[in-house]
């Protein structure tokens, strides 16, 4: 059944975009794999043997990472534009 302009299943195919994006973007900030680099890839400073053993395929430092985690992530939100709800207020 279709509700007001939208057409049928407009809403769960709208449900299922923002989730798949989310997991999609949930994966690429997985843990590293792989061979791990000696070298910083943003600093070129050393990157100690325990950190390359504790996370494999490790490429940054621990201050360029956790300067990294800091910085805020433009993400994409829900488009409301269109919905009934936003053109009511």
């Amino acid at each position: 059944m279709a509700g007001g302009w939208t057409r049928d299943g407009a809403v769960n195919e709208q449900i299922e975009a923002s989730i798949q994006d989310e997991l999609a973007r949930l994966r690429a900030h997985r843990a590293p794999s792989g061979e791990s680099a000696y070298d910083c890839a943003e600093c070129g400073e050393p990157i100690p043997e325990a950190r390359r053993e504790a996370l494999p395929g490790v490429k940054l430092c621990v201050e360029c990472a956790g300067g990294r985690e800091r910085r805020p992530e433009a993400r994409g939100g829900i488009n409301r534009r269109g919905s009934k709800d936003s053109q009511l207020k």
